[in-house]
């Protein structure tokens, strides 16, 4: 082979690369890094043929969308509702999180060229740079530690990495956002951390799990910020600003989350962007009316959600109450920015938890979130920072400061 030959055949090899790379899931040049630390995933994930995200799926998250709409990684929800503080409810809490922790894992093996866990931030960039996606694990609602300070443990080495405390309703971690009020918890509580529930951070700085405050109340907001030997995050939370709702965060916590290294991931879910008390009403009425048809005493998304009668519905609720824009979600993240500073903003989606906006209504739109960031006048380093750096450096504090405590 002479040299001529011999430098068209490397120039060759090298756009073959190019190609490939460009080809493969994850690996694209037209967009950062990005990162949603918030999907959910129903009990019927994977084994259900409907919701097998290898093939197309009436999710909001499945494979495809993500290849498609460029969402290198997402962090799966292992969710649970909040029961009875009993031990037939904490059993049953615990069966229900080994479900999507199983479900989750049988992703990966049945589509392992497609997607591979992540329990690192190195192994995030590790999976992007190898072509693809990123599936990451978190908690939300720890009551799905069945009140055993060692399944916190289990649960790290099954590959979450953040611990989302509460969700609706008090439990035995800490007083929430919202409580049940069937259950006559106080709207307003002066109580934070309960004693497990401080047990458990200090247990979750210890592993290097980060500890998530998205649907906590004020008051234990307060707590974890004073107890925590390493920064927070809120996994999907937006501004109370700009909507008074008690699940956003206001401006004190917001710079107080920051000044401890913490980030914010912003949350396109419409009521948290929008204030639309109408088409909140119209919402629980369908879903009483869909839940009645079926023969149900209360409505369950699983269940319910993707029936003709519930999708019709919606679609007529959809045109009588606009939902909340790609523009409304794109104000929360320049007001976090503004007041957290850029270092401190991330975005989350809440898909298939109820998240979905007009311009971003799935994974396949992501790209949107992009071109409206730089619409905004981000730069592109700084998008980068909201997509995806933000949240893994906190990561990596959080995971130094584990080291530390060791």
């Amino acid at each position: 082979m002479n040299r001529n030959q011999l430098c068209h055949a490397v120039l060759g090899l090298a756009l073959s690369l190019v190609a490939s790379a460009q080809s493969a899931p994850g690996v694209r040049a037209d967009h950062p890094l990005t990162l949603d630390t918030h999907v959910d995933i129903p009990f019927g994930y994977m084994r259900d043929q409907r919701f097998d995200v290898g093939t197309d799926t009436p999710l909001k998250v499945d494979l495809g969308k993500m290849e498609r709409g460029g969402l290198d990684a997402a962090f799966f929800v292992i969710f649970v509702e909040q029961g009875p503080l009993t031990q037939a409810g904490y059993a049953q809490a615990v069966a229900q999180a080994e479900k999507k922790y199983s479900a989750i894992e049988l992703m990966l093996q049945r589509y392992p060229q497609r997607v591979r866990l992540a329990t690192s931030p190195q192994q995030v960039l590790d999976n992007r740079a190898a072509g693809v996606l990123s599936a990451l694990i978190g908690i939300e609602n720890a009551y799905s530690l069945g009140h055993d300070i060692k399944r916190l443990d289990a649960a790290y080495a099954r590959g979450a990495r953040y611990l989302g405390l509460v969700h609706v309703g008090n439990n035995d971690l800490c007083t929430s956002s919202l409580p049940n009020a069937e259950l006559h918890e106080p709207k307003v509580s002066k109580t934070g951390l309960t004693t497990f529930g401080r047990a458990a951070l200090k247990r979750a700085n210890e592993l290097g799990i980060m500890v998530d405050i998205s649907h906590a109340s004020d008051a234990c907001v307060r707590d974890v910020l004073a107890a925590a030997k390493a920064p927070i995050i809120a996994s999907h939370s937006s501004a109370r600003a700009l909507v008074d709702h008690p699940r956003n965060l206001s401006d004190d916590q917001l710079r107080t989350i920051a000044q401890r290294g913490g980030v914010i991931q912003v949350v396109a879910y419409k009521e948290f962007v929008k204030t639309d008390t109408g088409r909140e009403a119209a919402e629980k009425q369908l879903q009483s009316q869909v839940a009645a048809a079926a023969g149900e005493k209360e409505f369950d998304s699983e269940k319910h959600e993707f029936l003709p009668q519930y999708e019709a519905g919606m679609r007529a609720i959809d045109k009588q109450f606009p939902l909340a824009t790609l523009e409304d979600f794109l104000d929360h993240v320049q007001h976090v920015a503004k007041v957290a500073g850029i270092d401190h903003v991330g975005i989350a989606s809440d898909f298939d938890g109820g998240g979905g906006i007009t311009g971003w209504i799935d994974a396949s739109e992501t790209h949107n979130v992009t071109t409206g960031l730089k619409r905004r006048g981000f730069s592109d380093a700084q998008i980068e920072k909201i997509w995806s750096g933000n949240l893994l450096r906190t990561w990596r504090e959080v995971e130094a400061a584990a080291k530390h405590l060791k």
